[in-house]
C-alpha cells in the first residue's frame, strides 16, 4: 500500500491557517492534528472549535492525536467537529477499551500511541482494536524535536506484529521525520509519516511533501 503523509497542523502558521491546510491539502493523504491539554503534556495547542473551523477548509481525513489526561471525554463532539480518526495514549488510558467502545459508538476510526520510553508490549493487549499504531519517535508535547532512530525497532515490532496477526492496521510514526530519515521508517514498517516542520516550515510545503513522499517510495 503507497504510504500516507500526515503533516501535523501543530507546525503551521496559526494566524493562517485555511491558507496553510489549502497549500498542502492536495498533496497530502491526512492531516495531523495534535490536540495537548497542558497536562498529559507539558503544552497547550488547539481543541473542538479549531477543528470544526478548519473542517470547512478540506475535506482532507483528519487524524486527531489526543495528548490528553481524558482523551475519550470529547469524542462526540470531536466527530461533530469533523474527525475522522482519535489516536490515544496507552500512558493515559493503560486499558483503552472504552476509547476503543465510545470512538466506535460515534463513527471514528482508533488507534493507540506508545511513547518513546514505552514497550510495545503495553499496547499489544489491545492492537487487534486499532486502525493504527502510532510510534512517537519524539517526546510528544512540542514540535521540531529531532528524531530518535531508536524509535525504528519498535516500528519493526509492531510491523511484525500486525503483519503476524493477519491485521490491516496502519503503522504510524511521529515526530522528526525528514526526507533524510522518511525511508528509514518505511524500511521498517511504517506506513504512515507524520511530519510537521519538514513541511509547514519549508519554502514551499507542497515541493516538502512532495520530497517526503519521494524518499518514503525510495
Amino acid at each position: 500500500m503507497p504510504v500516507k503523509i500526515a503533516p501535523s497542523l501543530l507546525a503551521a502558521d496559526f494566524a493562517r491557517l485555511e491558507e496553510e491546510i489549502t497549500r498542502v491539502a492536495p498533496h497530502v493523504d491526512w492531516l495531523h492534528l495534535d490536540v495537548m491539554d497542558g497536562h498529559f503534556v507539558p503544552n497547550i495547542s488547539f481543541g473542538i472549535p479549531v477543528i470544526s473551523s478548519i473542517r470547512t477548509a478540506t475535506e482532507v481525513f483528519f487524524d486527531c492525536h489526543i495528548m490528553t489526561t481524558n482523551p475519550d471525554a470529547f469524542l462526540p463532539e470531536l466527530r461533530e467537529a469533523g474527525a475522522d480518526q482519535v489516536t490515544v495514549h496507552i500512558e493515559a488510558v493503560p486499558d483503552p477499551t472504552r476509547a476503543f467502545e465510545r470512538a466506535t459508538q460515534n463513527g471514528l476510526k482508533c488507534g493507540l500511541v506508545v511513547n518513546p520510553g514505552t514497550p510495545f508490549e503495553a499496547i499489544a493487549p489491545f492492537a487487534e482494536r486499532c486502525d493504527t499504531i502510532v510510534i512517537m519517535s519524539v517526546e510528544p508535547g512540542y514540535g521540531g524535536q529531532a528524531f530518535m532512530p531508536a524509535s525504528l525497532s519498535k516500528v519493526e515490532e509492531a510491523r511484525e506484529w500486525v503483519e503476524n496477526h493477519g491485521l490491516g492496521a496502519d503503522i504510524e510514526i511521529d515526530g522528526g521525520i525528514t526526507p533524510e530519515n522518511a525511508g528509514s521508517a518505511v524500511s521498517a514498517g511504517a506506513s504512515v509519516l507524520v511530519a510537521g516542520t519538514a513541511v509547514f516550515r519549508a519554502d514551499d510545503p507542497a515541493s516538502a511533501v512532495d520530497a517526503l513522499r519521494r524518499a518514503a517510495d525510495n
